[in-house]
């Protein structure tokens, strides 16, 4: 599929969550032809993806260095700039980058696959536990401390939990306690 197949395919698709990640790895494709590294989708994209889409947002968050390479992408995809987001009107989509890498090397990712070889990165969910619980605890967003409860409980099995406790402990987090008892309450 090239570039103009992909994005009729993104304007013909009802689910805005599979628009979004086709646009992401669309989007990474796009950078990897250029030998350039890839973004991972991070924020409220990423939350829709693992809550199965009980949380929904309208934009695109990123982590990407390059920001030189992806405004090239961007625009060359009919994105056009506007304040911090970059928008494509005719799809009707909004793409942030508000951060420049993951924190940690040992970051774990989540590989999508969407269509012909088309693939994206998603922060993995031990990170987004760790982002949504920093939102509940210092932001005192309730919607926040809901959707890390719902990740717990959803994917305990499948958690780091090395990892994750690990992360809660350094000093910019100090979200042990708040992950333990989250964590308790999902195994009972």
């Amino acid at each position: 599929m090239n570039t103009n197949e992909i994005l009729e395919k993104i304007r013909q698709m009802e689910s805005p969550l599979k628009r979004q990640l086709l646009m992401v790895a669309l989007i990474t494709n796009l950078l990897e032809q250029k030998g350039k590294n890839v973004p991972i989708v991070i924020g409220g994209c990423a939350l829709s993806y693992y809550s199965r889409e009980v949380y929904f947002t309208a934009d695109i968050d990123l982590a990407y260095a390059d920001r030189e390479a992806l405004d090239a992408v961007l625009k060359g995809i009919g994105f056009k700039k506007q304040g911090r987001y970059w928008v494509n009107e005719g799809l009707k989509m909004a793409i942030e980058v508000p951060s420049s890498v993951l924190i940690g090397e040992d970051s774990p990712v989540e590989i999508v696959e969407l269509a012909e070889d088309l693939q994206c990165k998603i922060i993995g969910i031990e990170d987004l536990i760790i982002d949504r619980l920093n939102a509940c605890k210092y932001w005192k967003s309730e919607i926040d401390c809901e959707m890390a409860e719902l990740l717990i409980r959803r994917y305990t099995g499948e958690i780091d939990w090395l990892y994750l406790e690990k992360k809660a402990v350094i000093t910019e987090n100090n979200i042990l306690s708040e992950l333990l008892e989250l964590k308790r309450k999902a195994e009972q």
